[in-house]
């Protein structure tokens, strides 16, 4: 139980570690310090260990994942739209 207990604690704080960057970006568009390669290989990673979640059938990996693969993607989407257009300018 306590196992359980820990683990769900550590998804939950790993997980909402990423909001205050996501909402950030998102309403400032502000991506000069986010970089790219970084992000890139981070959404990969996340993105295996939602799959490593799956086929464990590792429930609270893959609730962790799906939350936090879903705002990285967000901030890596908004890198790659606001940062071309940072260049631009």
């Amino acid at each position: 139980m306590w196992v359980d207990v820990i683990g769900s604690l550590a998804a939950v704080l790993t997980t909402i570690s990423f909001v205050p960057q996501a909402w950030h970006t998102w309403r400032t568009k502000d991506v000069a310090a986010i970089s790219l390669g970084m992000y890139a290989i981070f959404t990969t990673g996340v993105a295996l260990w939602l799959i490593y979640g799956l086929l464990l059938r590792a429930w609270p990996i893959v609730a962790a994942n799906v939350v936090t693969l879903l705002l990285a993607s967000a901030i890596l989407a908004m890198r790659i739209r606001y940062g071309s257009r940072r260049r631009a300018l």
